[in-house]
Order: structure tokens, then sequence, then C-alpha cells
């Protein structure tokens, strides 16, 4: 049937949204938890939690391109439920835990078995039509981003309210509903690449992608900066928001939900626009836009000195760093070969996720040797060069363009 690939996103883009959002509960109340099971010194505070943030990080960065290369091979329906199934059983769990410990080693077995955007990515790539890549793309990364940003108040509200382990509880429900609608809702029609023998032979993941395709290879280092960006700051915002109340530390975890969550609306609603409109405007020229305007809304972040003064910014931050990722994936669905899409993807989130490993234990050392404003700066560095790096790229992609249509044009043939 003509819309049976519409009726199968829309189902995928809800269950998306839900699984997000379940993960995202923990995001406001880890360092908070980690307080609740004795670790009180502020620098030990500030080490764990980096720690733990960039252990789940790591994990997903080496096994994400494993899972890849397997939905390659038997399906991304099947790799999307692994990642929703495993992250329920997981985060109940979390549920369990007495010391940081054990929060390292289940936070890095999440970290081994999920990894839902990467498989919900491939499969959006895989069932909707050429045209329409970039707008789904970006609807996608719109229920990403909504789910980050009820996730973080939703978690910080339970667990002002009802307490942290409450919190993972709820989380393993969502991640339950997510599994159960993709299950039921979702269709995939799926013709495997041919298989090389055993499973294990299946999983090595396909590394010639990135040296065949000098583009792609570029693509994923601008993904590994942007993330790297984004994940300095977040997993310790709830103690810059703490340090900026200094004695009155009631409602933290509330309070920090919402400048997340109000940073990841901006970004939804910036992502479902930029998609729809990018391929007009040039996806390169758009990242390129993008990645300067966060870098403008994010340097005036260490000079702040009170939660509703970062919460602005904040959303002018993620309204630009909204629109990165769905340009990105735009133009790797545009190079990657089809019968490759999930070990192309599966890089990618391996990349994505190495920046989101290395954040966090940054932002941590940076804020631990020269205090919290220092994040912020540290991060607006990034993003400029990164800028930069994308500004210059685009400018050479123009010239050749313009060479090859004088060029045609002097040989008196068409473009």
């Amino acid at each position: 049937m003509k819309e049976d690939w519409k009726k199968s996103f829309n189902i995928l883009m809800l269950a998306e949204f839900i699984a997000i959002a379940g993960f995202a509960t923990s995001t406001p109340i880890v360092p908070l938890y980690l307080k609740e099971i004795g670790v009180s010194d502020p620098a030990a505070l500030n080490w764990w939690t980096g720690l733990i943030t960039s252990s789940s990080s790591l994990a997903l960065a080496v096994f994400a391109p494993i899972w890849g290369s397997l939905a390659d091979s038997y399906g991304r329906k099947l790799m999307l439920l692994r990642a929703m199934i495993g992250g329920c059983v997981l985060m109940g769990l979390l549920s369990l835990a007495n010391s940081p410990w054990q929060i390292l080693l289940l936070r890095t077995l999440q970290g081994c078995v999920t990894g839902t955007v990467a498989a919900a990515t491939v499969m959006t790539a895989s069932i909707v039509p050429q045209k329409e890549v970039g707008y789904r793309l970006g609807l996608l990364q719109m229920a990403v981003f909504l789910g980050n940003s009820v996730g973080p108040l939703f978690g910080g509200v339970i667990t002002d309210y009802l307490g942290s382990r409450v919190n993972f509880l709820a989380t393993s429900v969502l991640l339950a509903a997510a599994a159960l609608l993709v299950a039921r809702g979702v269709t995939e029609k799926f013709e495997p690449k041919p298989r090389t023998g055993s499973i294990l032979k299946n999983a090595v993941p396909d590394f010639s992608i990135i040296a065949k395709n000098s583009s792609l290879a570029s693509l994923f280092l601008v993904i590994f900066a942007v993330q790297l960006a984004s994940a300095v700051v977040a997993p310790i915002l709830p103690l810059i928001v703490m340090d900026m109340r200094g004695a009155d530390a009631t409602g933290v975890g509330s309070l920090s939900g919402l400048i997340i969550g109000a940073s990841s609306i901006a970004g939804a609603i910036a992502a479902a626009l930029i998609g729809k409109v990018s391929m007009r405007v040039g996806y390169g020229r758009t990242l390129f836009i993008c990645i300067m305007g966060a870098l403008a809304f994010y340097l005036p972040q260490g000079f702040v000195r009170t939660p509703y003064e970062l919460l602005a910014l904040r959303i002018g931050s993620g309204i630009f760093l909204g629109g990165t990722m769905p340009s990105v994936n735009a133009l790797i669905a545009s190079l990657c070969d089809k019968n490759k899409q999930g070990s192309t993807y599966g890089l990618s989130s391996s990349v994505s996720s190495m920046g989101m490993a290395v954040g966090p234990a940054l932002g941590a050392l940076v804020a631990n040797a020269a205090g919290y404003p220092a994040v912020f700066f540290t991060t607006s560095a990034v993003l400029g060069l990164t800028g930069i790096a994308v500004g210059k790229a685009v400018r050479v992609k123009k010239a050749k363009a313009i060479e090859a249509l004088v060029e045609s044009a002097s040989n008196g043939t068409k473009p």
C-alpha cells in the first residue's frame, strides 16, 4: 500500500518520543541520585557524574557499529526492539542500585544494548521515499528533542516528590510501552544483504564505508564535534543550577528539568522547521548557520548568574543545535549505499556516542580545574572551530559547483 510507510513512520516517531522521554527522565537526577546514596564531596560528585555518563556513551560507541551491521543482515525493526527492551530491563535495575559502582555498571550495560535513535534513524531512512527523507528525519529529530524536553521535567518532578528510585521504574515502564508500539504497529519491508555466515561474522562493522567516501568521513567528524559540545554541559547542569542557587537548594531537580526541557522543546520545533526547508537552502549551508547560531548563544552562558538567565540562553542555543542533526542525517542518507544504511548510521551513532562520552569527562575536568563558567567557554570554542571547518567546506563545494557550471557553459553543454 502506498501509505503504509506513513503509518509505520508515524507510529515509529511516537514510539521514539516515548522511549527518549523515558531515557531522559534520568538526565537531571543522576548527580542527585549519587548524593542520595552517599556521594557528598563536590569533586567526587563531578567525577562520578562525568564517569557514569561517559561510560554509557563509550559503550554505545563500541556497540553501535555492531548493531548497525546486524541491522543490515537481520532487520532494522529487530534492532530497535532490542534497544528498547534492553533499556527497559536495565533502567528498572537502576532503581535497585546502592553504590556508584553499581550505577556505573548498569549505565555501561545500557550503552552496550541500547541506541534507539540510531535504530530509528536507519529505519526511517529505509522506509521513507528519498524525496521525503530530509523532512521525515527532521520530524524524527523533533520527536527526540520533545522526548528530551518532557523526560527531564517529568523526571525532576518525580524525583522531588517520589524519589530517584521511582524515577527509574517510570523510565522502565515507558520503554516497555515504546517497544510494544513498535512490535504491533511498525511494518518493515526488509531485504537483507547477503550474509557471510555466522552472526559473529555479520556483526563485524564495515569500516570501508569511511575509507571509500571522504565526504561521509567529514560528516562523522562534524557529528563528533557537535555531540561533544552538546554533552560538555548537560550532565553537570544540575550542579551548575545548584551552585547558582547557593544555600537555597530546594527544587533543583525540577528547575534543572525545566532548563533542559525548554531547550529541548526549542530544538524540537527547530528540527521540524529546518528539516522542511533545509533542502531548499542546502544542507551544508543550513548546518553552518545552525552551528554558528548555537555559538552565539553558548558564549554568554559563561557569564550568567541566575538559573533563569541560563534558561533563556539555553532556549536560544537549543533552537540552533536542533537544526544540526537533521541536516547531517539527510546528507548521510544522500551519500550512503541503501544496502549499507544500518552500517553507515551505526558508525554515525558510534562517532556521536564518542562525542557524548568525551564531552561529560571534559566538562567535569574543566569544572574542577577552572570552575563552571569555563565549561561554557570550552563548548563555545568547540562550536567555533567546527563552524569554521563547515563554512570552509561549503565555500569549497560552492566554488567547485561554479567551476563545473562555467566549464559546461564554455563547452556548450548543459550543466
